[in-house]
């Protein structure tokens, strides 16, 4: 929700590795036309001086069938040979990828308005019907858009206010049936894979807050939106091959069908939404904010002035319920296997969990600074995992100079994180999970420490919605564990 910047499952390594998955079977139905095509553009490009280092760049492919299935490695490879600002190519672009803290935090930080903007790539087009603050460029109703969706998460979860608790009970109250849901589905000791589940706890959460419902665990409607999300997410990524050579969308492929399958999948998802944003349109208060699409209304159609037409709140809201359960049912599965895989680390969490909290009521936030060996597993877990590893591509509003290296306006730019997260000269064995690494010799978290975590990206595209991801996993955790007494009531309705 940047707003997260890994929006309805989008992961920029997601949009690579779909890419070489997908350039095979392209080539084959058009490696003639494309060949011809492209020949001459690499002939050109072999009379100029690179202007960036680089890997060598194949006419058609270019650098794609290097990247292999995690492009995060391979760029973390690449920029011990080449440094951790350089250009590949993929299609007809030029792109430069930036590697380690350093690098990633100028750009992003000290030029964050230059590194600001978004690819004009034809699939970003077709999210939340062209109104997606996640995927559109940087400009001046950007920046009012996302000032808006800011201030009204904030408002519903971080500010000292009843809608504050009414989001930390609704992660309680899913976490219980959470609890419950995997009891019953393990009763006769068979096997089950999680995953549905924890995505359909996540949803309920955001959905809560966008929609002012919840769903049951088998509601059909619900089931049909988490399909379409998780379509979204799956296709996304190969939308990529269009974006880097529209051309292909001029006649009969492979990739063609698939972007043609993610522009229907996005419109039927965004038409989910806007029915639902219209119903809250019909009942509309002004006196009652029940949630957070009427606090959208409020501020776009009823507000001030502020250069956004209505078509914006179902943008807005779109990104919000896929941003929401994505990322958190993503790094709830994480946890869940983690757990699993290190069970001294469950039972040292089960054992801090029950000196604060105790089996005799729920936790809260207020919990929180008493837990400080949980607030290092979940930073772990999301440095160690790095499931964000490359963000979605950023680009150039501007001629822009970073560490001496001259970078064009409107290049496509790759973030890694992963070689953030795994860089040894900034973590101790990095390729090992250890959440004490986040705590001093007191037992305290190190802040300092846990602001070098890159998982939801930094600068002006930062996720806004990652205090909600971190307030709603960090709820979670401890209130599953506790429910132990409470396995006897019933699921809410």
């Amino acid at each position: 929700m940047a707003l997260w910047d890994t929006e309805f499952g989008v992961k920029g390594s997601s949009i690579i590795r779909e890419w070489s998955g997908q350039v095979q079977p392209a080539l084959v139905a058009s490696f003639i036309f494309l060949f011809c095509l492209e020949a001459c553009l690499w002939v050109r490009n072999l009379r100029y001086k690179r202007k960036l280092p680089g890997p060598f760049a194949w006419p058609v492919v270019g650098n794609a069938m290097q990247l292999g299935q995690m492009p995060h490695i391979t760029f973390s490879k690449m920029a011990k040979k080449y440094g951790n600002i350089y250009q590949i190519r993929l299609g007809c672009n030029d792109i430069v990828v930036l590697n380690g803290r350093t690098a990633i935090r100028q750009a992003l930080i000290e030029h964050a308005t230059e590194f600001a903007g978004r690819p004009n790539f034809v699939s970003f087009q077709a999210v939340s019907g062209g109104n997606s603050m996640t995927f559109t460029n940087y400009s001046k109703q950007w920046k009012m858009h996302r000032r808006i969706a800011q201030s009204t998460i904030r408002a519903f979860s971080s500010a000292n206010s009843q809608t504050k608790k009414a989001f930390e009970q609704h992660i309680v109250g899913e976490a219980l049936d959470l609890v419950q849901v995997f009891l019953r589905l393990s009763a006769d000791g068979r096997y089950f894979n999680p995953s549905h589940q924890l995505t359909v706890a996540a949803a309920n959460v955001i959905c809560a807050l966008c929609f002012g419902k919840r769903y049951g665990h088998d509601d059909l409607e619900f089931r049909t939106l988490l399909t379409r999300v998780n379509k979204f997410g799956e296709t996304v990524g190969a939308g990529s091959l269009v974006d880097v050579m529209p051309w292909l969308q001029s006649f009969p492929n492979p990739v063609r069908r698939i972007y043609q399958n993610f522009k229907e999948l996005n419109a039927e998802f965004f038409a989910f939404v806007k029915d639902k944003v219209i119903q809250h349109r019909e009942t509309y208060n002004p006196e009652v904010t029940r949630d957070m699409s009427d606090a959208i209304i409020s501020v776009i159609e009823h507000g001030k002035d502020n250069g956004l037409s209505k078509d914006f709140v179902e943008g807005t809201v779109t990104d919000l319920i896929g941003a929401g359960q994505d990322t958190v049912s993503t790094l709830l599965q994480w946890i869940l296997l983690l757990l699993v895989k290190y069970p001294h680390i469950q039972a040292k969490l089960q054992e801090q969990i029950d000196k604060v909290v105790g089996r005799d009521r729920l936790p809260t936030l207020e919990d929180k600074k008493s837990l400080a060996y949980l607030d290092a597993f979940v930073y772990e877990t999301m440095r160690f995992t790095s499931f964000v590893p490359v963000t979605i591509p950023h680009s150039t509003t501007t001629e822009v100079t970073i560490d001496g290296v001259r970078i064009p306006k409107d290049t496509v730019v790759f973030i890694n994180q992963w070689s953030v997260n795994h860089d040894p000269e900034n973590w101790k064995d990095p390729h090992v999970f250890n959440p004490s690494r986040f705590l001093d010799e007191n037992g305290v978290l190190d802040k300092d420490l846990t602001s070098s975590v890159m998982i939801f990206s930094i600068g002006k595209r930062r996720c806004i919605g990652d205090q909600i991801a971190k307030v709603e996993v960090f709820c979670f955790l401890p209130s599953c564990s506790t429910s132990a007494s409470l396995r006897a009531s019933p699921p809410r309705k």
